[in-house]
């Protein structure tokens, strides 16, 4: 853990919450960007997840990533706020491109009121916040499958113990959702947008098996 880490005090407002997906092995896009890896299982509740956020915060990287694929920045309902030295202002609503400290810039948002703030990558961002000591959780869908190579969840760097929080199977796509708290910030909070299994009716086999018995009991009081 890093000496800024070891400085931190619990904080009970708005945390800093690292939220991403990540193959098996690790990364969080492939070697070009990709996210076509990604799987997708109906029990997540995409809109309760972005409920729980009000503000993203991005690297440059990952900003570039989504506006090659066609896309703004922007994301539904949440300030998007992108960290370069280099990238012009944006011209779309709801994304700002800022040169200050990421540190600095988190500390006065958690000093405001509002919902927790999503660190939406890239993993070159969570390791100068995560060195900060300004996350707060680590939350990862990891995805059931191996890229090989790609972009890393956190780069090189010294090491941080993590307190598992919570965590979720969903048996449809094989998705592992866990969340930890980083120890001497806000505890993470449970794992709300996986919708809970529904009551599934007994399956049609077993209902069909008892159909000849119960014929043949007809059968005997007829006869």
């Amino acid at each position: 853990m890093s000496p800024k880490a070891k400085k931190r005090r619990t904080t009970t407002g708005r945390r800093l919450r690292y939220q991403v997906a990540a193959s098996l092995d690790g990364f969080i896009a492939g070697p070009n960007g990709e996210y076509d890896w990604i799987v997708m299982d109906p029990a997540i509740d995409f809109k309760a997840l972005y409920n729980e956020f009000d503000t993203a915060l991005m690297g440059r990287k990952t900003y570039e990533m989504m506006t090659a694929q066609g896309g703004t920045g922007a994301m539904p309902g949440l300030d998007v706020i992108v960290f370069s030295q280099t990238l012009p202002p944006s011209g779309f609503p709801g994304v700002r491109i800022v040169n200050h400290d990421p540190a600095e810039t988190v500390a006065a948002l958690k000093a405001k009121p509002g919902r927790d703030i999503w660190l939406f990558g890239g993993g070159e961002l969570f390791r100068s916040l995560l060195d900060a000591g300004v996350v707060d959780t680590v939350e990862v869908a990891v995805m059931p499958v191996l890229l090989g190579a790609g972009v890393p969840l956190l780069p090189p760097g010294t090491s941080t113990k993590l307190r598992l929080a919570d965590q979720k199977t969903l048996p449809k796509s094989g998705i592992v959702v866990m969340a930890f708290s980083v120890p001497g910030g806000a505890a993470a909070p449970p794992i709300r947008y996986v919708k809970p299994a529904s009551s599934k009716s007994k399956p049609a086999t077993t209902r069909t098996k008892k159909a000849p018995a119960r014929k043949a009991r007809r059968r005997a009081r007829s006869a």
